[in-house]
């Protein structure tokens, strides 16, 4: 197989992994009570943990197809001794090593004290989002502009990642509505969700446009250029999803007293739908995000 389309295709899945982690994790250490949170985390506990190890897996392949790309082809990225050199003095190389260490500290999180288990995927699997930065196209500029770009790529991708994340122990949250034991507690996680959820929304698009400002100066209006096709392509996906969230929001949650079944199946729907907008926005970042920005 190609090495672009297997990078594009460990990014996609590292991406997604570190993101859908991350958001799941953070909801649950910050916004949901802790006993619903247990109950939770009890029922993805172990999609979680194949989820860390498709990043681990992701994280190991991508170093062998970024140096096949890099070189020759296959014939570089298997020689051990050109591997070592991408490794040791590249920016790619510096990358790999921090998401090395994210993979390592994700899957060392099920070691912990069940209590603590969310919550130390929750720092590993952040970091490894924050680390995606390092190639990002902040690279390509100098000084404090870099600086810049790269921190508003971390925020960019950690509003993002909470925002779609979230979404899984939601729907989840969703399903356990209808035990008394966790109605209290399920009614305030969603609350919660929806309140921070408006911020994490609008910090999404709005470092989102700034990116677009750094890197092209202006909105990706030229349709000859694959990058600015690609990227305009995620603009309106996003803004789907955002539309979506406020029909869950302010359709369908002021249905759950007239009529719960209906609106609870709703939101489940419409959650889902976001889910994989969410996906294929990542998949479109994957792939247009090693090209040229022109």
């Amino acid at each position: 197989m190609n090495p672009t389309v297997v990078l594009e295709l460990c990014r996609f899945f590292h991406g997604a992994s570190l993101m859908l982690l991350w958001g799941a994790c953070a909801y649950l250490c910050l916004l949901v009570p802790s006993t619903l949170a247990d109950t939770v985390w009890r029922l993805l506990a172990r999609p979680f943990f194949l989820i860390a190890v498709i990043a681990a897996l992701t994280m190991l392949i991508s170093l062998p197809a970024a140096t096949a790309l890099i070189g020759s082809g296959w014939s570089d990225g298997l020689d051990i001794g050109i591997v070592r050199d991408v490794l040791l003095d590249t920016t790619v190389g510096q990358a790999w090593q921090a998401q090395a260490i994210a993979a390592v500290l994700m899957l060392s999180a099920f070691l912990l004290p069940e209590n603590r288990r969310r919550l130390g995927l929750a720092w590993a699997s952040g970091f490894g989002l924050a680390a995606l930065s390092l190639t990002g196209h902040a690279s390509m500029l100098e000084g404090w502009l870099r600086q810049v770009h790269r921190a508003n790529d971390v925020f960019h991708v950690l509003m993002g990642g909470g925002w779609l994340g979230a979404l899984v122990p939601l729907i989840s949250i969703l399903r356990l509505l209808d035990r008394p034991e966790c109605k209290v507690d399920s009614r305030r996680a969603l609350r919660r969700f929806s309140t921070v959820g408006h911020w994490a929304v609008a910090l999404v698009i709005l470092s989102g446009i700034v990116n677009t400002m750094l890197i092209l100066k202006r909105l990706p209006t030229d349709w000859s250029s694959p990058y600015q096709r690609l990227l305009a392509i995620k603009i309106a996906l996003v803004a789907g999803m955002a539309l979506l969230a406020i029909v869950n929001r302010y359709v369908f949650v002021p249905w759950i007293g007239r009529n719960p079944r209906r609106a609870l199946r709703a939101l489940r729907l419409g959650s889902i739908a976001e889910i994989v907008i969410g996906v294929a926005v990542i998949g479109l970042v994957a792939v247009f995000g090693m090209m040229e920005p022109v």
